[in-house]
């Protein structure tokens, strides 16, 4: 867009009797808490009066006005001044305005260019007229700008943070009146939109490893008409070590290179996003004549692997708005195996809760919060309670019914477990997995399978209709078929002329509202007693907020004096800020999660769970709410040298003697300690050693949740009942347990020294030797029990280059009190890569010389 289209759109936003008379498109506000991004500045003209305004777009250039939002008003009158910090001769260089009116004062920051001299020209023939008038303007044309009623406010859309709004005295900000806007806008899109049908092709393969040596214009062009948005999920596009572990891969490019050559050609296509996590990709593309309707990209990528963390499962995700609906596509590839139903369903609750889109200027969206939502992959989901013969008799007769009512997805469903809202289509099609590679053949393998639909496509949204659900046999390279679904799906789209006239109606309405009313709430609960708190245990209470006045009024949690959250770490508050009509009510849920940062503090008394909200209303008052709990304190977040000091269980260790303990615990002797290690480590790795040495994926594959914290409880309790729950769980506790320490095994200070020295064994077994004695011997005792461990690798799976990279980042965490600069993707790589360097020198060498005394 040339200038003076921007100037056009720039136009729309104003009535047609408020003319813009110049504009700057690349203003920064210099301001310590306003985010640096470019804004618009106008002259806007009425009457004789003028004013600058600065707007923000969500998008450059703005497509249409409703992209613009107005942040700043500066009335040109008698008060206006207008200063110019050393102009430049130097046609690049850069040139400071400062505005001041009626007491408030803003710095740009403009890039000089041609129009800065005629917008400034501009500026001092307004403050020339101003002054030649003998009386004050009134500047009754600025009231539906600046509202003179904080309570006209909005948080679901605020268009600036808290800190970063100005406030004039006597008015509310003007990006709370644009935000109130947006909502009233929002509940009048039936009057100014319509509906345009779209058609979405979702596709969904588990390549297994395999490059794309084959064509996949059968799966990826196969209807008659090229669909409007293509959405493909991969999984297992690569299943070396070096992506597990690293997550580099040269097939991502080979797969995307093979989707853009087999889409359908009688279409013109281009890329909205491409996203991966390890193996899992997800690519989106969209003809070229709706892309400029698209704003807001945004994607997200969620690992549920060992710890949560790694990548092998999980989601990767994309979403963006197109015209006047928002849309998300889910790839996932959830936990494996018949009898892990309830893993997959806490991946998929894991998916739906740290899927987080950052949008400018707003609270991050989930994926629920959108209009459409397309969840897709390997889910994973097998046959139950039925005979692999039975049922691959059943489906080669295309009897798919008594199957399907043993599947697992569809028990799980039913009954609410997952995908709750979604939903499925008909499967007329065979199950699709396992196949023997390069076969139509059922797997012949030992483990002797029953056949399974584990590629799924659901979805979830008003006026969505699925044309198609359907499996591509004929693809058959990888031991599953390819998978898609056609939709055809109804975008909202905005009829500008009739935005225009709802528009200013209700700019009319808002008008009469101004100066009516202070906002008034009830709030149910001003005091949130959590009781018992456990570590890593989610607990959660509500609070109802009821809007008992005549007008919207927004609330937010404001920080208090001198702290830099509103909250404390352990604290989450949803929604933290929202704008409720009048007679509405609105939920707020307040979650506490004690992990090991904050578990750290509690056992050395640093903090506590209690917390003072201070919930603000705009223009109203503030309503405090206290927040408390007792905490019972878990080996969890304890240090390596309390623990080895401990000769009974934590639970009976008193509150007060525990924070003496972990303030004192730089103090202990190692010839004083009750214990060469902790017992609590003992503990877990003695039971692996005894009953998991070949449990295949130990390590890898994660163990679940419920079960971690049944044995978090026996190891605070000293209970004498043997380990509960599986080894993979018994392996996942060890890990979080040596990753809660308040310090990691090899201190924060030795870490540079370690990756500088992660080349040379010998180096690295002089910097273990001088470890303090505790943390000496806890290293060298994991060391050798992974060694251990590594003699049973035909069972376990396991080889040193995983095991050095998952207790390298352990071993070696990095310190989370440090402010450090953000890491691009290589250097973070190579960091890891040396830690894991580091540690693999004592998986493979010979170390018992420095092995303590049994």
């Amino acid at each position: 867009m040339n200038h003076e289209e921007i100037k056009s759109v720039v136009q729309e936003k104003f009535l047609s009797s408020e003319r813009v008379t110049a504009f700057l498109t690349d203003a920064k506000v210099l301001h310590p808490e306003w985010v640096k991004r470019d804004r618009l500045l106008a002259i806007v003209e009425y009457g004789d009066e003028k004013a600058v305004f600065c707007l923000f777009s969500s998008c450059y250039p703005p497509k249409s006005f409703t992209d613009l939002s107005i942040e700043i008003v500066l009335p040109i009158d008698n008060s206006f001044k207008c200063e110019i910090d050393n102009k430049p001769s130097d046609p690049e260089a850069i040139l400071y305005l400062n505005l001041q009116s009626q007491n408030n004062k803003f710095k740009f920051e403009i890039q000089m260019t041609p129009r800065v001299d005629s917008f400034v020209d501009e500026l001092f023939r307004g403050i020339e007229a101003v002054n030649k008038v003998p009386t004050q303007p009134e500047f009754v044309w600025l009231k539906k700008y600046n509202v003179k009623d904080e309570n006209d406010i909005i948080a679901e859309s605020i268009v600036l943070p808290r800190s970063g709004i100005f406030n004039v005295p006597n008015s509310a900000p003007v990006a709370i009146r644009e935000s109130l806007i947006k909502r009233k806008m929002c509940d009048k899109e039936a009057e100014y939109t319509f509906t345009k049908k779209f058609t979405v092709f979702c596709g969904t393969w588990n390549v297994n490893d395999k490059s794309p040596n084959i064509p996949l214009k059968g799966w990826l062009s196969v209807d008659k008409e090229p669909p409007d948005i293509y959405a493909i999920g991969f999984q297992e596009l690569d299943l070396s070590k070096e992506t597990f572990l690293f997550d580099q891969t040269f097939r991502e490019d080979e797969w995307y290179c093979a989707v853009l050559n087999y889409i359908d050609k009688r279409g013109k296509y281009v890329k909205v996003e491409k996203v991966r996590l390890v193996g899992m990709m997800l690519i989106v593309l969209i003809k070229e004549k709706h892309y400029p309707y698209v704003r807001n990209i945004v994607c997200d990528t969620v690992g549920t692997g060992i710890m949560g963390k790694m990548g092998n499962k999980g989601g990767v995700s994309i979403r963006f708005d197109l015209h006047n609906t928002s849309v998300c596509f889910v790839n996932s590839h959830l936990a494996a195996h018949v009898e892990e139903y309830e893993r997959r369903n806490q991946d998929f609750r894991d998916i739906c809760n740290r899927t987080r889109f950052p949008q400018i200027n707003q609270q991050p969206k989930a994926i629920k919060d959108h209009d459409h939502i397309y969840w897709l992959g390997d889910l994973n989901y097998r046959i139950t309670e039925l005979d692999p013969v039975a049922v691959k008799k059943l489906v080669n007769e295309n009897n798919f019914g008594p199957v399907l009512e043993w599947d697992q997805l569809r028990q799980q469903h039913k009954s609410n477990n997952v995908f709750a809202g979604y939903h499925e289509g008909i499967i007329s099609f065979k199950p699709t997995y396992k196949y023997d590679p390069g076969t139509d053949n059922w797997d012949s393998s030992e483990k002797h399978r029953a056949p399974a639909w584990c590629d799924r496509i659901f979805w979830k949204g008003e006026h969505i209709t699925q044309l198609d659900y359907r499996s591509h046999p004929a693809l058959n390279i990888s031991d599953h078929k390819p998978v898609s679904a056609i939709f055809s799906s109804e975008i909202k789209i905005i009829n500008e002329e009739k935005y225009r006239k709802v528009y200013e109606e209700v700019i009319k309405q808002l008008d009469k509202l101004e100066n009516e009313l202070i906002p008034q709430v009830k709030v149910d609960i001003t005091e949130v007693d959590f009781g018992t708190v456990r570590y890593l245990e989610l607990q959660v209470r509500s609070i109802t907020i009821k809007n008992t006045g005549k007008l919207p009024v927004e609330f937010e949690f404001i920080k208090k004096l001198d702290e830099t959250n509103f909250c404390k770490e352990w604290l989450i508050v949803e929604p933290y800020k929202k704008c409720i009509c009048a007679d509405e009510t609105c939920e707020i849920q307040l979650k506490v999660l004690i992990n090991k940062t904050s578990a750290c503090k509690m056992n050395a008394g640093t903090d506590k769970l209690y917390d003072i909200l201070v919930l603000h209303l705009y223009g109203g008052k503030d309503i405090f709410i206290t927040v408390n709990g007792t905490y019972q304190r878990s080996c969890f977040g304890c240090s390596i040298e309390v623990l080895v000091n401990l000769n009974i269980p934590i639970r009976e260790v008193p509150v007060g003697k525990l924070v003496e303990l972990e303030n004192k615990r730089d103090q202990y002797v190692s010839n004083q300690s009750t214990y060469s290690i902790p017992k609590e480590i003992w503990f877990l790795v003695d039971h692996i050693y005894l009953h998991g040495l070949k449990e295949p994926n130990l390590f890898e594959q994660p163990g679940l949740h419920s079960e971690v914290l049944q044995i978090r409880d026996w190891l605070d309790t000293g209970s004498i009942d043997p380990i509960p729950g599986s080894i993979h769980s018994v392996a996942e506790a060890l890990l979080l347990l040596l990753e809660s320490t308040v310090d990691p095994i090899i201190p924060y200070n030795l870490q540079s020294v370690c990756l500088r020295a992660s080349a040379n064994y010998l180096q690295c077994k002089q910097i273990i030797m001088e470890l303090p004695e505790f943390r000496k011997n806890v290293f060298l005792y994991l060391c050798e029990f992974l060694q251990e461990a590594l003699q049973h690798s035909a069972e376990n799976g396991l080889d040193s280059k995983t095991l050095s990279t998952l207790f390298g980042a352990i071993f070696l965490r990095d310190n989370p009190n440090l402010i450090q600069e953000p890491q691009s993707r290589i250097n973070k790589q190579v960091i890891d890569k040396k830690k894991a360097q580091f540690v693999y020198h004592f998986l493979v060498n010979d170390h018992s010389d420095l092995i303590f005394a049994k």
